[in-house]
């Protein structure tokens, strides 16, 4: 494993031998500066993990030191690490709002050097972790698009060649294989990078929990420090710190959770059909689909946050292929969603923040039948709409956004392939509720 190197600037040669000594004996590979400007000099040609900077130096001092670090793009992800014999609260605070993450106070104590170096370079290494994470994840996201782009586009080219509704139908269904294999493919390159921080995380919580449980037992051992402590500890709120740093660690272990919860979405909603049907859980298939829409139902610039209420019965397993079914679910939920987008463009801000957008998602089982209602609270649809919408072709949206085949197919796996029912209510001002029955022997 490569040492992590830090870098220590201090005029003092006693400081420097006892700290040179401290974190050499630790592991690390240690450089040293004397003054401020050797210091930008070393950091320029070989930029270190960490940065333990003296305050009062001649030359250039720590203060300045450190603003010249933090506005070179280079250097400015660096922890700076004060050192100094000063305890006034403003000189603190000054140091603290030029981008030092931490103070130790001279005379130094080695424990409290090495405890405070470990866990700013653990917290360092875990954000470059998340951050090249979230990198890779945004270079997928956008390869997935731009391939689905181009396959979308392939798509449309051809439908417009094709004069059998059969042939556009297949196109549709190898569109939704080429997006499920992909989407398949980016969820298990985001479980590389998310294992990698998932596993460091869990390190780190235990290094943090062990360097608090150090630090009580010297309050406990020592239940009445020097002023100096005591007013340090005061004046960084430690026990507020001690707190608040373990909470942050379990907001960043709930955050890798749900990419995990997101990941097995996408894996599930993007499986494979078998050739034969299988009993399939239709609430999990249901709730596959909104995990993978949750983004488009948070508030955006030209719409409300939409809200989805279920109201789920007490269903069986369904024989089924579930994929087809999780389609017919996507393809009624996006359209809902599209509506709701389209009727907020035009409007002024205070109407978009009094407007309740609302999906309402209702399923119950009878002997015979298991339904599946999706209800809307949107504009609603004419008469003469309705009787057209499941049609080949036929959409509502402006052009280039819809391919008008959507509904059409998913009529055709309901009823087709599953002997079921797909049906519409709807009507001006009222909304749109779709209702997927499904017999039990499908």
């Amino acid at each position: 494993m490569e040492e992590e190197e830090i870098l220590i600037v201090d005029d003092t040669p006693t400081n420097l031998e006892v700290l040179f000594d401290c974190l050499d004996d630790a592991g690390f590979e240690v450089v040293v500066a004397k003054d401020g400007e050797s210091a930008l000099q070393k950091v320029e040609k070989e930029p270190p993990d960490l940065i333990l900077l003296d305050v009062m130096m001649p030359g250039i001092d720590g203060f300045e030191t450190c603003r010249r670090l933090k506005a070179n793009p280079d250097s400015k992800d660096i922890p700076v690490i004060f050192m100094t014999a000063l305890s006034d609260a403003a000189d603190k605070i000054a140091g603290l709002s030029l981008g030092a993450v931490d103070y130790i106070t001279k005379p130094f104590q080695q424990e409290e050097v090495l405890a405070r170096v470990k866990v700013h370079l653990q917290l360092r290494k875990e954000i470059k972790q998340r951050t090249a994470a979230e990198a890779e994840l945004a270079k997928l996201n956008q390869k997935l698009e731009n391939r689905v782009s181009e396959r979308t586009a392939q798509l449309k080219q051809t439908i417009y060649q094709l004069q059998d509704a059969q042939l556009q139908q297949l196109v549709q269904k190898e569109k939704m294989s080429t997006i499920g294999e992909l989407v398949a493919t980016v969820a298990h390159e985001i479980n590389n990078p998310l294992s990698f921080i998932s596993g460091n995380l869990t390190h780190a919580e235990l290094y943090i929990k062990d360097l608090i449980a150090h630090l009580q037992l010297y309050q406990d051992k020592f239940p009445a420090p020097g002023a100096e402590i005591a007013d340090h500890a005061e004046d960084i709120d430690l026990e507020f710190l001690m707190e608040d740093l373990c909470q942050l660690i379990s907001s960043m272990k709930k955050g890798t959770d749900r990419i995990v919860q997101i990941s097995v979405s996408l894996r599930n909603f993007s499986r494979a059909d078998t050739e034969k049907k299988v009993a399939a859980d239709i609430h999990e298939g249901i709730d596959t689909t909104l995990m993978i829409l949750t983004p488009r139902l948070k508030a955006r610039k030209n719409i409300p946050e939409i809200d989805i209420f279920k109201e789920y019965g007490e269903l069986p397993l369904v024989e089924c292929y579930p994929g087809q079914l999780n389609q017919v679910f996507m393809n009624i939920l996006a359209n809902a969603i599209d509506v709701f987008y389209e009727d907020s463009i035009g409007r002024d801000g205070t109407k978009r923040k009094a407007n309740h957008n609302i999906i309402t998602i209702c399923t119950e089982v009878n002997c015979e039948h298991v339904t599946i209602k999706i209800k809307d609270n949107g504009p609603g649809m004419s008469s003469e709409v309705i009787q057209q919408i499941f049609d080949y072709l036929f959409t509502t949206k402006p052009a280039g956004k819809g391919t008008g085949l959507g509904l059409s197919i998913s009529r055709q796996i309901v009823e087709e392939k599953h002997g079921g029912k797909l049906t519409v209510i709807s009507a001006p001002g009222q909304g749109a509720e779709f209702a997927i029955s499904l017999p039990l022997n499908c």
